[in-house]
């Protein structure tokens, strides 16, 4: 053999490569929904996407060697449900189970015939009031997005073994309490959509709270929290808040480019608005005025109306501040919580000047004294009234408080000068 063939690619490397890459593009699109069909059926959170599980595992031992089926959705479908049947015998409830499943033609072979909406009940199940809300992330990004628990601790910087707690008692607790797997109606549905959005945003916030050495993103966790946002928009065309929240994502997703530069953070004042995504503000600005044509205001939209504010200006000195102290003002009547209120002094300071804002931001002191940003907006407002040695404090304060390395060189940078 020469070097030339020594150094030759094995083409069944290349194979499994592209096996793998089509596997978690399917994975993403069907995996939440089969589990939520084989849920419905089996009336089992746990056997199901342990069912889902071993099919997955399957899949990358067989398309690696066997080439990828002409329907892998309808292929992870059927080897889902026949582990599930596996199981049942194993658990000696092999005749009653099988009389529930074979009631339902909806886990079947063929791709497509899951309800795509089947994602909707699953989603509003793991974020039941009754479940607390780290488990109720928990368990949508396992269920829903179907992260390990390797990834859901890495995303959340939660220990593996507390998030593996969690997940396990939130499935006990669904199946000890009968908390069902399904959309709300009526008023009932407000709120805990409310709850279900909520969810979203977090996980696509965890996205950028991550500990290390730059500023970028966890773009899989942002991606799948836009992708989950999507699917409740488009499940749930009538709702308002929902499109308020994929509008407010879709905003804050097309200023990641400008965001973090070179693993460096640069503040939104900052940012060279060029590198923006165009497409998708002008993407986020069509699905917040297909939000407001429903009359049905709420603080989604609202947030996403604040970010509308700042991708309008071409330039950080053109926000038009007034606008968007406005808007926190209506904020206030949904989401009276600390971070909005502080948010709120930011641009009261723009508009009256730090003196009225520092009030604002002092009468938060119980609430945020041990939240990093906190410190530095009011490190901003004392250096705007010439209170240097006082603001020089809060910056070290927040300096101290922060885990993010990107973070801590900006404002360390800013101690700097």
């Amino acid at each position: 053999m020469s070097e030339k063939d020594a150094a030759a690619p094995d083409p069944g490397d290349d194979r499994a490569a592209a096996s793998d890459r089509l596997l978690a593009s399917v994975l993403r699109e069907e995996s939440a929904r089969i589990v939520a069909a084989l849920t419905g059926w089996l009336g089992s959170l746990d056997l199901a996407e342990e069912s889902v599980a071993e099919a997955i595992e399957e899949a990358v031992r067989q398309w690696r060697t066997r080439g990828v089926p002409a329907n892998p959705g309808g292929w992870l479908t059927q080897a889902a449900r026949h582990n599930a049947l596996d199981r049942i015998r194993r658990e000696k409830r092999y005749r009653e189970k099988l009389a529930l499943l074979s009631e339902s033609e909806a886990v079947a072979a063929e791709h497509g015939e899951t309800d795509p909406d089947e994602r909707l009940p699953l989603l509003f199940g793991c974020c039941h009031p009754a479940l607390s809300p780290d488990a109720q992330l928990a368990l949508t990004l396992r269920a829903i997005c179907g992260l390990t628990t390797a990834q859901i601790a890495r995303a959340t910087l939660a220990p593996e073994s507390t998030i593996a707690q969690r997940i396990v008692r939130a499935k006990r607790k669904i199946g000890a309490t009968g908390i069902p797997l399904r959309i709300p109606e009526g008023a009932e549905r407000a709120e805990r959509l409310d709850i279900v959005l909520t969810v979203v945003s977090v996980m696509y916030s965890e996205a950028h709270l991550m500990a290390g050495g730059d500023a970028a993103a966890d773009r899989d966790l942002a991606d799948d929290a836009i992708w989950l946002a999507r699917v409740v928009a488009y499940a749930l065309p009538r709702a308002a808040e929902a499109q308020g929240l994929l509008a407010l994502l879709l905003f804050h997703r097309a200023r990641e480019g400008a965001r973090a530069v070179d693993g460096e953070l640069v503040l939104l004042a900052d940012q060279d608005r060029t590198r923006w995504d165009r497409p998708l503000i002008v993407e986020a600005q069509s699905v917040l005025e297909r939000a407001a044509m429903l009359r049905r205001p709420g603080r989604w939209q609202l947030h996403a109306a604040i970010a509308a504010c700042h991708a309008d200006a071409p330039q950080g000195n053109a926000t038009d501040w007034l606008q968007v102290l406005t808007l926190y003002d209506m904020l206030l009547a949904y989401d009276r919580s600390p971070i909005v209120r502080v948010n709120r002094a930011v641009a009261l300071a723009e508009v009256d000047g730090p003196r009225a804002a520092l009030d604002e931001v002092d009468a938060l002191t119980d609430d945020l004294a041990g939240y990093h940003l906190w410190h530095a907006v009011r490190a901003r407002m004392l250096r705007g009234l010439g209170r240097d040695d006082e603001a020089m404090v809060e910056d070290l304060r927040a300096l101290e408080l922060t885990a993010n390395d990107a973070e801590r060189r900006l404002l360390a940078a800013r101690i700097g000068r």
